[in-house]
């Protein structure tokens, strides 16, 4: 096999959020200028921006678009600031909104497209309801206003216990049968290299602090277009709570994924791609 080189640059930035500082690694492919469209991706629950590697080394999306891909601190290569030993994780609306928006500041990105699965798919909602005008679309990918939990969180964080493992073998059923084995393989490898605690963190937005149900209905996607798009095999955001969310939110855009489940953009990039390069293609048709 001959040496190739990935076509995305990991990098540093340092910045502040909620005036504390932070040093997030990120990756980006595509053209940082000459009008290319931004389009950050937000990574899942426990996991980091390897995620989307698939769609940084895509040349028909970094034609249009310079993707860039963030580790959420806490997260992959992102250190946990200082200080951290001394509390415990735990993601909220709050903070992961402030961080989303102080890497987009940070970037100085006009108007990016905002695309995140899971518990990033749940903020882009956040950021439709509250910084709509910031964005030019932005993607839902295996969202809900609110999910009921199906987990205990209580195992992903013991000292009996493997935490890596764990929060691999809690996520596996969420990967659809279709997916091809080395893609789900490294899906869950992903998991198996989270921070202690990381991914029970991640989770207490998801189950306690995000629940959405009472602000979905003040999204206007009139200010900023809405796509929602869940596979079929997520039995943890289901299609038909993404349905239920969307039918709440006049002019939102929503497909459910024929053979993916979900970690769509990881699993099985191939089927995927299907499905998002006509909604990147329609957004980059109307850019403003």
């Amino acid at each position: 096999m001959a040496p190739a080189l990935d076509p995305m640059i990991g990098r540093y930035v340092r910045l502040e959020i909620d005036g504390v500082a932070h040093r997030l690694y990120f990756e980006e492919a595509g053209p940082a200028g000459g009008g290319a469209i931004p389009l950050v991706c937000l990574h899942t629950a426990g996991a980091d921006g390897r995620q989307f590697r698939h769609l940084l080394a895509d040349p028909e999306i970094t034609r249009h678009y310079r993707v860039l891909a963030f580790d959420m601190p806490w997260h992959g290569k992102s250190s946990p600031p200082d200080g951290w030993e001394r509390e415990e994780y735990r993601l909220t609306t709050a903070s992961y909104t402030a961080a989303v928006l102080a890497f987009c500041h940070a970037l100085d990105l006009d108007r990016p497209v905002v695309m995140g699965c899971s518990i990033g798919g749940r903020i882009v909602l956040n950021l439709a309801i509250e910084h709509a005008r910031e964005f030019r679309a932005l993607i839902a990918l295996e969202a809900a206003d609110f999910q009921q939990p199906w987990y205990d969180t209580a195992w992903l964080h013991r000292p009996d216990v493997h935490g890596g493992e764990v929060c691999a073998a809690l996520i596996s059923g969420l990967i659809a049968p279709q997916s091809p084995s080395v893609n789900r393989h490294e899906t869950l490898w992903m998991y198996m290299q989270g921070g202690p605690g990381v991914f029970k963190g991640d989770l207490y937005f998801y189950r306690v602090d995000g629940d959405l149900r009472e602000k979905i209905k003040a999204i206007d996607t009139s200010i900023c277009p809405l796509y929602l798009l869940t596979g079929e095999y997520d039995f943890s955001c289901t299609a038909e709570d993404t349905l239920r969310t969307a039918a709440q939110i006049p002019g939102a855009e929503v497909q459910v994924m024929k053979e993916l489940g979900h970690f769509p953009m990881s699993e099985n990039p191939a089927k995927f791609r299907e499905y998002i390069l006509p909604v990147l293609e329609r957004i980059a048709r109307q850019r403003t």
